[in-house]
């Protein structure tokens, strides 16, 4: 029988990366995103780095994930906004290797500036979104 791990979401989705075999992570720290870039970087066989900012984040991922390569790009919700233009422009000229972004959302203002609904974003912009309720989902969506 397999062992169980109990995680939180953000290592949840590090984990699920890991599984679908991500192999390039870009990120901005900051919360509730940060956790996820400090749990990928564990995974020996993912390149991970801390961008500038979220919009060099989400242009690193698209470059490799366009050079064939599974990437993923993780964020705060805030930090979707500074990423729009190349993820506006991503969602059209399409992509070679899977790509994930994972932005978080921060009901109630727990530690953002501004409180704002990413599903409308992703709804302009006409990408998918993958809502998960918990870890487990987490995990299994992000793969």
């Amino acid at each position: 029988m397999a062992e169980k791990v109990m995680m939180l979401g953000n290592a949840a989705i590090a984990r699920g990366a890991y599984e679908a075999g991500v192999k390039v992570s870009a990120a901005y720290p900051g919360t509730p995103s940060t956790e996820i870039s400090e749990c990928i970087v564990k995974y020996d066989e993912i390149y991970a780095e801390w961008s500038p900012n979220e919009k060099v984040a989400m242009e690193v991922a698209i470059g490799a994930s366009i050079a064939g390569v599974r990437a993923l790009a993780s964020m705060k919700h805030v930090g979707v906004n500074v990423a729009a233009d190349p993820l506006y422009t991503v969602s059209y000229i399409g992509v070679n290797g899977g790509l994930v972004l994972v932005a978080a959302d921060d009901p109630g203002l727990y530690s953002s500036q501004n409180e704002q609904d990413s599903r409308a974003v992703a709804r302009a912009a006409k990408i998918p979104v993958i809502e998960p309720s918990d870890s487990m989902e987490a995990k299994e969506f992000v793969k």
